[in-house]
Order: C-alpha cells, then structure tokens, then sequence
C-alpha cells in the first residue's frame, strides 16, 4: 500500500472514530508501529489530525470531548460484545448482587448475562445499575432481581449522576462491579470527561468488594479530563487487545488482572 492511500485510509478512521491507536493501525495495515508514527507525523503536520500518546485523535478532540450514547454504541461494537461477553464469566459463583455502571460495554453484558447466565442463578442475583438503558436491559428479561440507583439523568449518556446518586453508591456493599472508562493510562489511571460522571464512577469503584473494568482497546493508554480511579483500585481489566508495554507494565505492578477477550 502506497503511503498515500495508508495516508487517506488514517485520516478516514480517525474522521469516524475519533482517535485511533498505533498498535490498531500497525495491525489493522499491517506495517511497523514506526511507520505509523512517521504517518501520523505527517499527517498532523497537514493538519489533519493531532498526535496524542499512543495515537492520534481527530482535529478538535479534546480531553473534554464525549460522544453522544447513540455513536458509542457503534464504535467498536464487535470488540465490546466479546469483552461483555467474556465477562460474564467472572461473575463468582457465590455472587448475590453486581453493579453495572452506565456504558455500551455494560450494557451489553446486561444482554450477556442474560443470555449466558442461567434461570436458577439470575433468581438470586440482585444487580444494581445507575444507567437507564442497562436498567432496561436487565427488567425485560423477567429473570434477575433489579434495583435501579436514582438521580438526575444525564441526557448524554442515559445515567443518573448527583450526590443522591453517589450516597446511594455509598451505602452499598456489593460484591462485584463492572465498570466503564474512556481512558486508561499507565501514570494517570482511569478517567472520563465529565466530573459528575467520574464521581459517581469513583463511589461505585469505592463500595464494591471487587471491581472489574470493561475497556476496549480504543481505550487503552488514553487520558481524559478527570481520573475517578488508580490502576491498584480494580482487580480486573477485560480488554480485546494486549495494552501497550508500559500500560502492561503498570498494570502488573498494580496487580491488575488482564483478560483478552
């Protein structure tokens, strides 16, 4: 492929998704990351796009910038629904309530386990979600038990947020969450644009006996505007590509279980 074409095939991806990612695209064209970066150079140099740790984002993305939940759901989905699930397999057996936080991932594992997860075990199983659309999921399939965590609902993202939400939050004890992330970084953890979101994502990271991040590898070595977690605060992160080496690195100094989904 002539470096024109790999030229209009970056600038393409990076129009629809947003950002895109060395690793995706040494594998995705199947050249060297170091050419990537010189494409990528030359390309921000154009002015086509802006050059970021670990990749690039689109002209006028910003740490603060957060897709709407409807563009969301299609970015990535192939990779979201293996992750979700995968994850549903790390559900403990003896697990009697779960957190959902809001997100495409999430609500996709709502639909996993309730396809993956059988009737005698959903009985038993309180889940707890914040997110209108998760809720949603989870009450249509008449099997496990739903308590829906209230606040004023973000539009953006279809999720309650607010400091009833978060004492809310507080009060718990479940035993597992699954959480979502629009960046996870080695030095600066994890994060999201919005600071009402990152709060009420940091009182669910704080209840439960063991959190479980949900991230694909669009996610991976990111930074967004505010970190509501450290790497050391999850136990797991299902992914669907292996994290860069120094993510990888910081990931097992924190003792952070990765899953390749």
């Amino acid at each position: 492929m002539f470096a024109e074409e790999r030229h209009r095939l970056i600038g393409d991806l990076v129009t629809s998704a947003g950002r895109v990612s060395v690793a995706d695209l040494a594998r995705q064209l199947e050249i060297t990351r170091e050419t990537v970066r010189r494409d990528l150079a030359q390309l921000e140099q154009d002015g086509l796009l802006r050059r970021v740790h670990g990749g690039a984002v689109a002209n006028g993305t910003t740490s603060t910038a957060e897709e709407s939940l409807s563009v969301r759901t299609a970015l990535n989905h192939a990779q979201k629904s293996r992750i979700a699930e995968r994850a549903v397999d790390l559900l403990p057996s003896g697990a009697t309530s779960v957190v959902l936080d809001a997100g495409t991932t999430t609500e996709l594992l709502a639909q996993a386990m309730a396809a993956q997860v059988p009737a005698p075990r959903s009985a038993d199983l309180l889940v707890l979600t914040h997110s209108v659309p998760v809720a949603y999921r989870i009450s249509t399939t008449g099997t496990f038990q739903l308590e829906v965590i209230g606040g004023r609902v973000r539009a953006l993202t279809s999720a309650a947020i607010g400091n009833s939400t978060i004492d809310q939050f507080r009060a718990l004890r479940p035993d597992i969450a699954f959480i979502g992330a629009n960046g996870i970084h080695a030095g600066f953890g994890l994060s999201t644009p919005d600071p009402l979101e990152a709060a009420v994502k940091s009182a669910i990271v704080a209840c439960a006996r063991r959190v479980v991040l949900l991230a694909d590898s669009s996610k991976l070595g990111q930074e967004t505007l505010i970190r509501f977690a450290d790497l050391d605060q999850i136990d797991t992160l299902v992914t669907d590509a292996a994290p860069e080496p120094d993510l990888a690195a910081a990931l097992e100094d924190a003792d952070v279980e990765v899953v390749i989904a």
